[in-house]
């Protein structure tokens, strides 16, 4: 008898996963505003504000290698990127739970630096820690953090609500955080080969900052405030920039028209490429974990966003939601593909 062949996860993907495990789920309670497919759920409080729900599972080996990641900013990171997705939501972050699996080779003291990172994190961003728990592993280190936040409900904004022609914007610049991750496998390498090599992480501090201690974009938010400006879609860069724009493509029913000059690109981030033989290009399109914010605005919005320190605009969103394209600097329109982190 044959048997039947048995589907591969990695035939999915990641967010193909996630919507065959979740399509039989249905919201039946009045008060859950939004729930599966956005960076945070969402619930009424009260007539006018909302509650917001996110969770993060870092694991080693896949999220973090302990060679190169200390402690202290492994125990930052795993909260602000967190933080992250309540920001993408136009919300504050107010409370965190953190729970942690831990093997028999982490001391007390080794998790004393883990939770004087988490400690920062709550501190700068004021959030508050409310609870967690704590179990052995048997293979190394996880951490899971759970975010709650608030806003008031006509402030949140959805991954869905993008309209036709609203400019695509970014903060920052993108791939830093990949390319500072080459850097640090690159010496990890070198130095599993010889113990003795101290590693040559000169003139790339920026990068390996980016990917050992990234910052969510608080300020963004405010400035975006201050100048009077409501996103009409938002979104965080975990999963690289042309993920993240499908994600708008999808959840809007929307195309998209990027142009390959507009995209930021730091110049360290740039340097690094070219030592790995890579465009550019590339790891600012698939890279991931650079926690900029990628939002949508409406056209007339143009001359405010414009005065608003850190943004760059990098592409509109069309009608037709089958062009999703970047457009290079030279030659033809190319499809955009979601090659992810």
């Amino acid at each position: 008898m044959k048997k039947n062949k048995l589907n591969e996860i990695s035939n999915l993907g990641e967010f193909g996963l996630i919507d065959r495990l979740t399509k039989n789920f249905t919201i039946t309670d009045k008060k859950l505003v939004k729930g599966v497919g956005d960076d945070a759920a969402v619930f009424e409080s009260s007539q006018d504000n909302c509650f917001l729900i996110a969770t993060d599972l870092l694991v080693e080996g896949i999220h973090f290698n302990l060679i190169y990641s200390p402690l202290k900013h492994l125990g930052y990171k795993a909260v602000v990127v967190n933080l992250s997705d309540i920001y993408a939501m136009n919300a504050k972050p107010k409370y965190i739970t953190v729970s942690i699996a831990i093997s028999k080779k982490f001391s007390v003291e080794a998790l004393d630096l883990l939770y004087e990172g988490i400690l920062l994190a709550c501190e700068r961003f004021d959030v508050e820690l409310i609870g967690g728990d704590t179990t052995s592993s048997l293979s190394g280190l996880f951490i899971n953090i759970t975010v709650v936040g608030e806003a008031r409900k006509e402030d949140i904004v959805y991954r869905s609500t993008a309209q036709k022609n609203d400019l695509i914007c970014v903060s920052g610049d993108l791939g830093a955080a990949y390319m500072g991750l080459q850097i640090l496998e690159r010496e990890k390498e070198i130095f599993i080969q010889d113990p003795q090599i101290q590693p040559d992480l000169q003139n790339y501090e920026y990068i390996i900052e980016r990917q050992l201690k990234p910052e969510p974009r608080r300020d963004i938010i405010n400035r975006l405030k201050e100048a009077g400006i409501k996103p009409s879609s938002m979104i965080d860069v975990s999963d690289g920039l042309s993920s993240e724009i499908l994600h708008l493509c999808k959840q809007s029913n929307l195309g998209a028209v990027i142009f390959e000059d507009k995209i930021p690109i730091n110049e360290q981030t740039a340097k690094a490429a070219e030592l790995f033989r890579l465009e550019p290009l590339i790891p600012s399109l698939n890279g991931g974990e650079d926690y900029e914010l990628l939002f949508t605005i409406p056209l007339s919005e143009k001359d405010k966003i414009e005065k608003v320190q850190d943004i760059s605009i990098i592409g509109y969103m069309h009608e037709n939601p089958e062009k999703k394209v970047i457009v290079p600097k030279y030659g033809e329109e190319i499809e955009l593909k979601a090659q992810g982190w």
